[in-house]
């Protein structure tokens, strides 16, 4: 796997595929068993010092805090050990992005999990390190803070030359960012694309959608989406579909009320990892 200078490479994969594990190698708080990782050609395990000197991270939420200093303090100092200075000012108006100025004299230790999360980003996005490693940024940002959070990323890409490698569940973090997409399991890269190839993966929705007083007719409207999970439980019927458009699930839902039937609940599911990596095998 190589990430090229000012590129937003974004790491997806199910839970204990390797991504965290892979973050923690680069950082070097974990040994690799095998290969070589390198940042800016410095060895991580053999160059350490000056492999680091090129990296911060936000690792598993808020992890990169002391949790008795203040964020204001946290920035000035993780910024300090690095050798470089920033302004009370200018870490007060860093935390103003993500709202929390409110707040930027209170110990990290008094803040909300939510709170902490903005706090570790802005402390990792103040210093000048060329690689950001970014391990699940938007868990436990509000929708502004999240929006916000993009802005920022391609800011710093695209104004400063600078690497961010992040690790995600938030699919629309990665359409908006990435430029390059790999997803992982059980600790190997399976695919590895630009986004705009990657994300036709993703176009596909699934619905898992309850219907009760359901007769065969009403069965029918759904069978060219192909059904599948399909359950017959007291009287009610489940089954998810894949749709690419929502409109077409606007309308069946449209049609279905017209009829005897009833529409109970309507869901989302989660992106599953595994049917995409099926997927992408069986369009090669």
């Amino acid at each position: 796997m190589n990430i090229d200078k000012g590129e937003i490479f974004a790491l997806l994969g199910p839970n204990g595929a390797g991504k965290t594990t892979t973050i923690k190698a680069i950082c070097g708080l974990l040994l690799p068993d095998s290969g070589v990782i390198t940042v800016k050609g410095e060895d991580v395990v053999k160059h350490r010092s000056t492999a680091l000197h090129h990296i911060n991270a936000v690792l598993e939420g808020n992890r990169n805090l002391y949790y008795r200093l203040t964020p204001v303090e946290n920035i000035i100092y993780f910024c300090g050990i690095r050798g470089e200075k920033i302004t009370r000012k200018d870490a007060i108006a860093l935390l103003e992005v993500f709202g929390i100025t409110d707040r930027s004299d209170d110990l990290v230790q008094q803040l909300s999990r939510g709170m902490q999360q903005k706090a570790a980003i802005a402390t990792t996005l103040a210093t000048k390190a060329e690689v950001l490693l970014l391990d699940e940024p938007t868990l436990g940002l509000d929708v502004s803070s999240a929006i916000e959070l993009r802005r920022l990323m391609k800011e710093i890409v695209s104004d400063h030359g600078r690497t961010i490698l992040l690790s995600t569940h938030d699919m629309n973090l990665v359409e908006a960012v990435a430029d390059r997409v790999a997803i992982m399991n059980k600790g190997r890269i399976v695919v590895c694309e630009k986004k705009e190839k990657l994300m036709k993966l993703f176009t596909a929705r699934a619905y898992r959608i309850r219907l009760t007083q359901v007769s065969e007719g009403i069965m029918s409207l759904f069978a060219s989406l192909e059904p599948r999970d399909i359950q017959k439980e007291n009287g009610f019927v489940d089954f998810t579909v894949d749709l690419t458009n929502q409109e077409v699930l606007f309308e069946l839902v449209e049609r279905v009320r017209q009829s005897e039937a009833r529409i109970e609940s309507i869901e989302q599911e989660q992106v599953n990892f595994e049917r995409i990596f099926l997927k992408y095998i069986s369009d090669q």
